[in-house]
């Protein structure tokens, strides 16, 4: 079988949607597994995720052209990228989109298979009548189609954010991710930057994180990524251990700690402090201690594979000057990475990771030392996860006190919400306590 870009996407899009795998993961595995150029490898990663990211809206473009059902598991995910160029993708032609389609086809389907003439017809359909959108007499769902955003998602939009916002909201969400790096501390940025910048990046600052940059590829191949000089990092994501007045010799707890990301840029403050990392699963550690391997701060960083919950038993001897608490969400906040996220959960996830989370921060508060801080994250932004379970927390525990967020790019005088559509970052939540002494 062919391994042309399109036959990797299309291989990619099986995956992820007969196994439900991650599309993250399995795009990474196909890239890896495939000698594609960079511009090819740049092609399937549109493919994948712009298929994915705008399912509801392809399925409803096929939805009144389909007359049989679909057996074979190529056909739905060859039908909806190829929807997908035809619409979006202005510089590919249509006559090339259907004949790459055809020769899909006939490697992806069975012997005798019908599939080919299916496809065929049903393109050539679609192509004669058009795209097609529901009535904007219903917002919610004419929304929810043309944004391919589920209805229970836009009214949560439209409850908290009004339905001007949402608009902005979801179409800020379909927009292509950005390459956002961090810069190791106390480096040369200007070094750093010219080198990447000779190397043919294209290399902007952030506008949210000072020690963030904006590049218009992937640098995991630079002797810079290589060599920890830098590192992948949403430029939202570095702000949580900036919140931190960390000291050099303070003891840190990282509750939910893989991959590793601020276990590693918390390690970077302390020359001779040091992390300790825990992750409920035990073969998540091994990431933790890659990473820091390549920042080089390993000597820094110890692991332990702990469900949080169960951090203040483990640890009852031990307190810590601070804790990072970067709970485990829904994710809402990084549907633009992670496009099949928005399919797969719903209100009800949301309010049991609620629980979970306030579980978490209830009983590593024990471990706090008088005066220390505690910073809770979440990648998403609902109010369930982030603002209300801080006030339950602050309910339940009088002692703590909620402070100011001021950074050298964005403050905030309680908690801090980065929607997605306010920087072009992944959506974000921090908040800020203190143990009073």
């Amino acid at each position: 079988m062919t391994n042309s870009a399109r036959a990797v996407a299309l291989a990619t899009l099986i995956k992820v949607f007969k196994q439900k795998s991650y599309s993250n993961l399995s795009l990474s595995h196909a890239l890896n597994e495939n000698n594609l150029s960079q511009k090819d490898q740049a092609f399937v990663t549109q493919l994948v995720y712009g298929t994915i990211q705008y399912q509801l809206f392809l399925e409803y473009q096929l939805k009144d052209l389909l007359r049989t059902k679909l057996k074979e598991d190529y056909l739905k995910p060859l039908l909806l990228m190829s929807v997908y160029q035809l619409i979006f993708l202005n510089r590919v032609p249509n006559r090339a989109v259907l004949d790459e389609a055809n020769k899909l086809a006939k490697d992806f389907g069975k012997k005798n298979s019908s599939g080919f003439r299916l496809v065929n017809g049903i393109l050539r359909s679609f192509l004669r009548r058009g795209q097609v959108l529901p009535s904007p007499k219903d917002p919610v769902h004419f929304l929810s189609i043309k944004e391919s955003m589920p209805e229970w998602l836009v009214q949560y939009f439209v409850k908290n954010w009004g339905l001007k916002r949402t608009e902005k909201l979801l179409i800020s969400l379909n927009e292509r991710a950005e390459n956002s790096i961090r810069v190791a501390k106390g480096l040369d940025h200007s070094k750093i930057v010219n080198s990447l910048q000779k190397q043919g990046f294209s290399v902007n600052e952030s506008t949210l994180a000072d020690n963030c940059f904006i590049v218009d590829h992937s640098i995991v191949n630079t002797n810079e990524f290589k060599s920890g000089q830098i590192t992948i990092q949403d430029e939202a994501a570095s702000l949580v251990v900036d919140c931190f007045d960390l000291r050099e010799n303070d003891h840190v707890l990282d509750t939910c700690a893989a991959p590793g990301g601020k276990t590693t840029q918390l390690a970077e403050n302390l020359s001779h402090g040091k992390v300790t990392s825990l992750d409920i699963h035990k073969k998540k550690l091994n990431l933790i201690k890659k990473y820091a391997q390549r920042m080089h701060v390993d000597d820094r960083v110890e692991t332990l594979a702990l469900d949080a919950r169960k951090a203040a038993e483990h640890f009852s001897d031990t307190k810590f000057n601070k804790i990072l608490v970067d709970a485990p969400c829904s994710g809402l906040g990084l549907l633009r990475r992670k496009p099949e996220i928005r399919y797969d959960k719903t209100i009800k996830d949301v309010h049991n990771l609620a629980r979970i989370q306030l579980a978490i921060l209830d009983n590593v508060a024990q471990l706090l030392k008088k005066n220390g801080e505690l910073v809770y994250s979440t990648c998403s932004i609902t109010i369930e996860e982030n603002e209300q379970v801080i006030a339950e927390f602050l309910k339940k525990h009088p002692e703590f006190e909620l402070m100011p967020i001021t950074l050298s790019k964005v403050q905030s005088k309680s908690s801090l919400k980065i929607l997605p559509d306010t920087y072009g970052s992944d959506g974000f939540f921090i908040a800020k306590m203190k143990l009073r002494g």
